[in-house]
């Protein structure tokens, strides 16, 4: 069986930190990404590994417990979106520098959408910061990104996985992600007493920040859900019959499935976590996959 994968990841919000345990799975049993496209939180993990730093990305990710995460999260006033986006990008700069797309060691496509032409935008050269930064801008939440005459918002409005735009080589192995699986969650079993203290480290770091957020989650008391929870019921439905068609459009030689209730979307405190759910996820997946092509 061939190594090389052209690998495909889907947004997901803090889901999307799997990705980092899927990747680093892959490598552990010897496989090589060669390629990689990405939407949304696909399109920052995937661009932050094109660029080689995947593990300062992961220890700043670890480390948000020691920081207030709010302090990340620039609320603006506007009808474009409460969240500029940019802090956390700019962030990212003091310790993963920007590069050319087409500067990179691996293929790597970042996708988006333009509001003023109703059509895909693929980011395939420039700033892979400015690709990031328009490929996770979700509608109503973080501003769209303007490049010329362009106004570009998360793709995965259209399409959350991205597989026809992956660069395939003649023998490769295309691998996709899906962080929004319709599935039950699946983790490595935990003992009683470490779960007990992830939680209540949970529970302390994220506890300023929904409060912050609950003053912006407008809802009145007969109100069933507020702002962000309607928000995040719209998105989920919407990508995941998405992503149902696109998987019955293209065949994949592996699928990774990570639940969609494995976090709420904005669970980035969680991402020790998830990355070893993305790394269970992708044991599971590829046992399966040794099973069914080789009777292994």
């Amino acid at each position: 069986m061939s190594k090389k994968i052209s690998l495909v990841l889907s947004g997901g919000g803090a889901r999307g930190i799997a990705h980092i345990g899927v990747i680093e799975e892959l490598e552990s049993q010897g496989f090589e990404i060669v390629s990689i496209s990405g939407t949304s939180m696909g399109a920052l993990v995937g661009g932050v590994y094109a660029l080689g730093k995947m593990q300062e990305f992961k220890q700043w990710l670890f480390s948000l417990d020691k920081v207030k995460t709010f302090n990340l999260v620039d609320f603006t006033i506007g009808t474009n979106g409460f969240i500029k986006g940019d802090k956390v990008l700019n962030k990212m700069k003091d310790f993963i520098p920007d590069s050319k797309i087409e500067d990179l060691e691996i293929s790597y496509r970042a996708l988006a959408v333009d509001l003023n032409s109703k059509s895909e935008f693929v980011f395939s050269e420039g700033s892979i910061y400015e690709a990031i930064r328009a490929s996770i801008a979700i509608p109503s939440i973080l501003k769209p990104v303007k490049v010329k005459d362009m106004l570009l918002v998360d793709w995965g409005v259209l399409n959350n996985l991205p597989i026809n735009h992956v660069q395939r080589t003649g023998n490769d192995i295309l691998v996709a992600v899906n962080v929004n699986a319709d599935v039950p969650v699946l983790k490595p079993k935990l003992t009683k007493k470490k779960e007990e203290s992830i939680l209540i480290s949970y529970q302390n770091k994220i506890k300023e920040f929904y409060a912050q957020l609950s003053n912006i989650n407008l809802k009145s008391k007969s109100e069933s859900m507020g702002y962000f929870e309607l928000i995040r019921n719209t998105i989920i439905l919407m990508t995941s019959q998405i992503t149902k068609l696109t998987l019955e459009k293209y065949n994949t030689d592996i699928l990774i499935n990570v639940s969609r209730n494995s976090s709420e979307a904005y669970d980035f405190f969680k991402a020790e976590e998830l990355v070893e759910i993305g790394r269970y996820a992708t044991q599971k997946a590829i046992d399966e996959h040794n099973k069914n092509e080789y009777g292994e």
